[in-house]
């Protein structure tokens, strides 16, 4: 029966693009990319394993024409899609309006080769709605072979900078690892960071708090104020110092240093002062309403507002947007259709008021270069929005639906005014300074946008609708001191970068694009050059190693402004204003003065791979280094008798490297990891308990006898805060052995409630449901009331938000694995770490059990390994003729940036046709 095939990304998609279009449309998804370039060795077809880029699978010296296969287990879809198009009479390319989902259409096209006289359409759609994909059916367009372009030569640059250099890594740095093009300067930024701390130096710095008085006269007499000047000079803050811990050159001379003899000695000395106001300055206050979200701006929000990393945050938004929720979630725009606009001011009007509704409709202008406009901002989907309420969404996709929802309604209200007001007072101390005190408050008197939300900050930082109220004073009036002290400061590192704060440092720098940011926060963290510590980013000693190689070999390719740039030459490609072939001739040859990455790579000579992994603790004097090992970073230093590194202790794996100072070390080589302080014997078990310094800190465990099986485990519990090794005794070793400790059952849900102590500190389990708790302490006293008492709350985010599994399940009885129930991007799957297998429709989160857990794993393990059947081969039959090999080529490569291969015509001729 003859059928209009429309072809999609996602099963979800189809699913609900299928309901809106009805008979005569066959709607499948291509389960994302249908082929790529080969993965392995294994993947690469014999035709080409023999070529001198057969490794890469790019025709370096063909114009970079690249080899691509369709993995193995793409390849009964693909059949399935070829009979699907045989019967019908038009094929719609409906993936989504990128550079990524127009590589995707491209590669179907020229995959599936649909029969002559098929027409072709490329469609294309921003929301899930029936009246949006009903008018993208009625409006196709052709494929763009600029936005494809410059997909592929994205694709090609990080082929070539990944297999080049990260075998350069293996090499002298540690098997396994990989070189990213983008996320190497990521991971370099992080590093960077970490090295400021490093070079840190504290500097103290001291100034005046007081409580003043305005006397009866006024409603609200009591105010605070901070010490502001000196004898005319300004008093100096924590701006004024360097990361030296000494004052910056620009605020010598201008500012006066108070230490704490001098602060407390002013404070002697104005005990009995009286002080009248010098001046009052009163500003009207007014703030704009933010810009509707794109991608990086929903990113550091949700980070800061739900906790959720960058990866959480797009997976959850990838399905509000295929279940029809909100519109296209990776996007450069702030632009809103005239549509959404319509809806936003209505809804306002509905919810607010007319007096929060602008006069004239709000359009934001997008601050980023090169943004694709043809996009709308995240936003709600539809002609009107649905209130969070009415939505029937629940947990993740509700409050990330809802931030999305409020951004977008407060994006079209009306501005918060207000006036902001300073008063300075002064009064002479008994030892003759002229000392002058500043106070500022903030009143709101028309909150506008700030009703609907507020945006959140970091480290800290005040928001726009923090409000402080001063008495009404004028210049002249006196006022009384109620209160005067010293306070004391101390200046901080800088802050390390969480996800939020990453994302906004990659946006500024103008390096990669925002579709790209999950990915790369999820690769450094998987590679083991980052982990979190709370919602910061620590860079591993591993990453300094990593980076310090490529800073000293790898300079071009590894620096800020030369990744930023890469950016400019994809959106030339895209736009049809550079050459292709020419761009990545010169990142792989070079060109004039700029040497090429294959070069680098051939000359690279001689690499000291101790030294790259060495690195002096207090300066060289100290004798102390940090050696990055093979199984994790290490401390070698000189032993008592003065032996140049005898002596040896393992460092904590979570320990961050600018807190190993001298005085750590000392610690670390005091009780060196491995070995064993004997505790005595289980009083049940009768097996021995010893204690140990580990790579994750002190910890105490069981000895199991050498007749044990290979599966049986010894059980463990690290130590607590207020524990250590020099006093732990046999009674404490017990009791942490015994966690996780069940606390009670839910009389309402019939769930189980333990206590655990994880990596980020101790937290109560139930069913799906984890809670934060204070202390450690807790573990072992908090009683079933209390933790009944703690689940009534409102779930915490952010910081204290625990991130456990969804369910545990138990060991694996094939491979001996723990194995969890994980969210993922396209629903609920049980891994044991090796192995993903997606739930079935009749499978649930909540009735999973281990049985089932390694039925579906035994399944999926059948297919083969994981790499493998993700990124399978295309193989070529044994024997071709000359012309089949020619024929398979010009299928398999794309195009020649001159744009005139057979691959090309196909596409062209293809579209054309639509």
């Amino acid at each position: 029966m003859s059928h209009k095939l429309v072809i999609v990304e996602s099963p979800a998609k189809a699913r609900n693009i299928g309901g809106f279009l009805g008979d005569g449309y066959v709607v499948e998804s291509s389960i994302g990319h249908i082929r790529d370039l080969p993965m392995s060795a294994a993947d690469t077809p014999a035709e080409i394993k023999d070529k001198p880029w057969g490794r890469l699978a790019i025709d370096v010296d063909n114009e970079f024409t690249p080899y691509y296969v369709v993995p193995r287990d793409k390849k009964q879809h693909i059949a399935k899609l070829k009979k699907l198009l045989k019967d019908a009479d038009e094929l719609y390319l409906a993936t989504d309006e990128d550079r990524e989902g127009e590589a995707i259409a491209w590669h179907l096209l020229d995959e599936l080769k649909p029969k002559k006289g098929v027409p072709v359409h490329r469609m294309v759609f921003h929301e899930i709605t029936k009246p949006a994909i009903q008018a993208a059916v009625a409006n196709p367009r052709t494929i763009n072979d600029d936005l494809v372009e410059a997909q592929e030569t994205r694709r090609i640059l990080d082929r070539l900078y990944g297999y080049e250099v990260s075998p350069v890594l293996w090499k002298k740095v540690m098997s396994g690892l990989s070189a990213g093009r983008v996320q190497s300067v990521a991971t370099r930024l992080v590093v960077d960071r970490e090295r400021e701390r490093i070079k840190f130096k504290v500097a103290s710095y001291w100034d005046l708090e007081g409580t003043f008085d305005a006397g009866s006269k006024h409603e609200q007499r009591m105010f605070g104020a901070r010490v502001h000047s000196v004898d005319g000079a300004r008093v100096a803050r924590g701006s004024d110092f360097g990361p030296d811990g000494l004052l910056k050159s620009s605020a010598q001379g201008k500012v006066v240093h108070l230490d704490r003899g001098r602060a407390e000695a002013l404070v002697s000395g104005l005990a009995d002062s009286t002080y009248d106001v010098r001046s009052v300055e009163a500003k009207p206050y007014r703030r704009s309403p933010y810009a509707p979200f794109r991608t990086t701006t929903l990113q550091q929000e949700a980070s800061r507002k739900l906790g959720m990393g960058a990866s959480v945050t797009m997976s959850v938004a990838q399905r509000l947007y295929e279940n029809g929720h909100i519109t296209y979630m990776r996007t450069d725009s702030t632009t809103l259709s005239s549509a959404a606009v319509d809806a936003a001011r209505a809804q306002v009007r509905e919810l607010y008021g007319a007096e929060y509704v602008p006069d004239a409709p709000r359009v934001y202008a997008s601050k980023v270069k090169n943004a694709q406009e043809a996009h709308e901002a995240i936003r709600p989907a539809g002609d009107t929005f649905r209130t969070p309420a009415q939505t029937g969404l629940t947990g993740e996709q509700f409050r990330l639906y809802e931030l999305i929802w409020m951004r977008t309604v407060a994006s079209q209200m009306r501005d918060a005014t207000g006036q902001s007001v300073t008063i300075r007072l002064g009064g002479a101390a008994s030892t003759g300074e002229d000392v002058v005190f500043s106070a500022s408050g903030r009143v709101i008197s028309f909150h506008g946008f700030l009703k609907a939300y507020v945006e959140g900050t970091d480290h800290g930082a005040a928001t726009d609708d923090q409000e402080s109220r001063l008495p009404a004073l004028e210049q002249g009036d006196a006022v009384s001191a109620a209160s005067l002290s010293a306070d004391g400061h101390e200046t901080k590192p800088p802050a390390r970068y969480t996800e939020a704060t990453l994302v906004k440092e990659l946006e500024e720098r103008e390096i990669g694009r925002p579709s790209t940011y999950a990915s790369i926060m999820k690769t450094i963290v998987d590679r083991g050059y980052v982990y979190k510590k709370g919602t910061a980013l620590v860079p591993a000693w591993l990453a300094f190693s990593v980076t310090r190689l490529l800073e000293e070999h790898f300079p071009r390719q590894v620096s800020y402004e030369f990744t930023a740039a890469m950016e400019d030459v994809l959106d030339d490609i895209a736009g049809g204003r550079k050459d292709r072939s020419t761009e990545l001739a010169e990142f792989y040859y070079g060109a004039g003065e700029v040497t090429g990455l294959k070069r680098l790579v051939d000359e690279l000579g001689d690499i000291d791979a101790r030294e790259l992994a060495t690195f002096p603790i207090g300066g060289p004097e100290s004798g102390i280094n940090l050696r990055v090992g093979r199984y994790g970073p290490y401390l070698e230093g000189p032993d008592d008798e003065g032996n140049a590194l005898a002596k040896r202790a393992n460092v904590p794996d979570d320990l961050p490297p600018d807190e190993l100072t001298l005085e750590k070390a000392a610690e670390l080589f005091a009780s060196p990891a491995g070995e064993e302080i004997p505790l005595g014997a289980h009083p049940e078990t009768g097996l021995a308990v010893v204690a140990k310094n580990g790579r994750y800190g002190p910890y105490v465990t069981e000895q199991l006898p050498e007749d044990a099986a290979k599966s049986a485990k010894p059980r463990t519990g690290s130590l607590f805060k207020s524990m250590s090794l020099d006093t732990i005794t046999l009674d404490e070793a017990v009791t942490l052995l015994s966690l996780p400790r069940v606390v009670g059952t839910d009389p309402e849900s019939g769930d189980e409630i333990t206590a655990q102590n994880g990596r980020y500190g101790p937290y109560l389990k139930k069913g799906t449901d984890s809670r934060s708790l204070t202390t450690e302490d807790q573990l072992l006293t908090i009683g079933l009331d209390e933790a009944l008492a703690i689940y009534a709350q409102p779930k915490q985010r952010g910081r204290a938000a625990a991130a456990p599994p969804l369910k545990e399940l138990g060991p694996d009885p094939v491979s001996g694995f723990p194995v969890v129930v994980k969210a993922g991007r396209f629903g609920e799957y049980v891994t044991d770490g090796e192995y993903n297998a997606t739930l079935r429709k009749e499978d649930s989160v909540e009735k999973v059990t281990i049985e089932r857990a390694a039925e579906l794993l035994a399944e999926r393990r059948a297919k083969g390994p994981a790499k493998t059947a993700k990124k399978g081969a295309k193989k070529a039959p044994a024997k071709k003729t000359a012309a089949k090999k020619t024929a398979a080529k010009k299928t398999a490569a794309k195009k020649t940036t001159a744009k005139k291969t057979a691959a090309k015509k196909t596409t062209k001729a293809a579209a054309k046709k639509a």
